[in-house]
């Protein structure tokens, strides 16, 4: 279904255009020098030693258990609020995932219930900077060094956001970045893997191309995978990175139109502004029904008049792909099924215009009865 007003947009411009087709006038459209300045410019702008370029942001998720050694046997404690490639990566190392809950105001995982659900196979903490708002990574890193844990950011949807004035991407083991059209900043597809540690370095550019290591093209230390990025797509992103600042700016703003327009809802709840210790980089505009309120009643409502939204997150735990799974349990996480029951995401990119979300808010408070 076309939508007039969609869910999200990628934003380029000429710059971006120009950038891609210098690339195609050269011979290197892959594991070219745009590849190595993409990953020198996101590293420097992470404050951390390596930037690893990728095909997406599953990939770098994989990669980074495969790097720190998770593997069969190995629990990985994940939030369960979340996009499902974050367990399907524990997946596919033949790990498993361990839910555990997440805090109502950050959505993130709550580190109360991170330390609970730690037991002796418990290898590592893979925590989601959900929606751009940076998780408590301070108590993350004071359980996985108190049990030995490693501990992997996923901020695939958080570029740009800090904790303490720190970035995300700089507080973990390893840490993971998504580029997909509907992100902040996008190289079409892509991803991306933040390092200090040289060795990890090494061998993830490694895996990310067969295995491949040293000049020759076929010698190969281990088996690896083709999740290489194209020159094409690193200039694509290198581009966005120029304008990151603006970017993030244009987002901040459309969020606090947002406010604006429906925080008199009466049972509405909206995303806050502002969090303490936190400069929050927005990647969707999430708002919580009232409890009595039908969504796909709403979202009808929306799409009749031309007007997109998503159900951002559904639940992992209670996905039928994980519930068929043999690995399944019988999780019951009342803060995460409270929340994902209630939200709605509304149409939000760089240059949403204001007319635009006046529209969306007028339609949402005729489906709710409020206008």
């Amino acid at each position: 279904m076309t939508f007039r007003i969609p869910l999200s947009s990628p934003d380029i411009t000429q710059a971006e255009i120009e950038a891609v087709t210098a690339v195609l006038r050269t011979p290197h459209l892959s594991l070219g020098p745009q590849l190595a300045a993409f990953e020198s410019e996101l590293a420097a702008y992470h404050s951390v030693e390596h930037a690893v370029a990728v095909s997406s942001g599953t990939a770098a998720l994989h990669l980074a258990l495969i790097t720190l050694g998770i593997g069969e046997r190995d629990e990985v404690i994940v939030p369960s609020f979340a996009f499902i490639a974050t367990v399907n990566a524990v997946l596919h190392v033949r790990a498993t995932p361990v839910f555990a809950e997440i805090d109502p105001i950050t959505l993130n995982l709550d580190p109360v219930s991170v330390g609970q659900a730690i037991t002796s196979r418990t290898r590592a903490i893979l925590a989601v900077h959900t929606f751009g708002v940076p998780a408590d990574m301070t108590a993350l890193q004071a359980i996985a060094q108190q049990h030995n844990l490693a501990l992997i950011e996923d901020a695939c949807e958080a570029i740009g956001a800090q904790l303490d004035s720190h970035p995300v991407g700089s507080f973990g083991d390893l840490a993971v970045f998504g580029f997909y059209p509907n992100k902040q900043l996008t190289t079409g597809e892509g991803g991306a893997l933040l390092c200090r540690d040289s060795r990890h370095a090494l061998r993830l550019r490694s895996l990310r191309n067969q295995g491949r290591t040293g000049a020759d093209w076929f010698d190969y230390t281990e088996p690896g995978y083709n999740y290489r990025l194209s020159d094409l797509a690193c200039a694509l992103g290198r581009a966005q990175l120029g304008r990151i600042d603006e970017i993030l700016s244009s987002r901040s703003q459309a969020a606090a139109r947002y406010w604006n327009l429906l925080a008199g809802i009466p049972g509405l709840e909206c995303p806050q502004l502002a969090l303490a210790r936190r400069a929050l980089s927005w990647f969707v505009y999430v708002v919580r029904l009232p409890e009595d309120v039908d969504r796909d009643h709403v979202r009808n409502a929306l799409a009749a008049q031309g007007i997109a939204t998503g159900r951002y997150f559904p639940p992992i735990h209670l996905q039928p792909a994980w519930r068929a799974h043999p690995q399944a349990g019988f999780e019951r996480l009342p803060v995460t099924e409270s929340v994902a029951r209630r939200t709605l995401a509304l149409p939000f990119f760089n240059r949403i215009t204001a007319d635009q979300q006046e529209e969306v808010a007028a339609a949402l408070k005729k489906a709710l009865r409020y206008d």
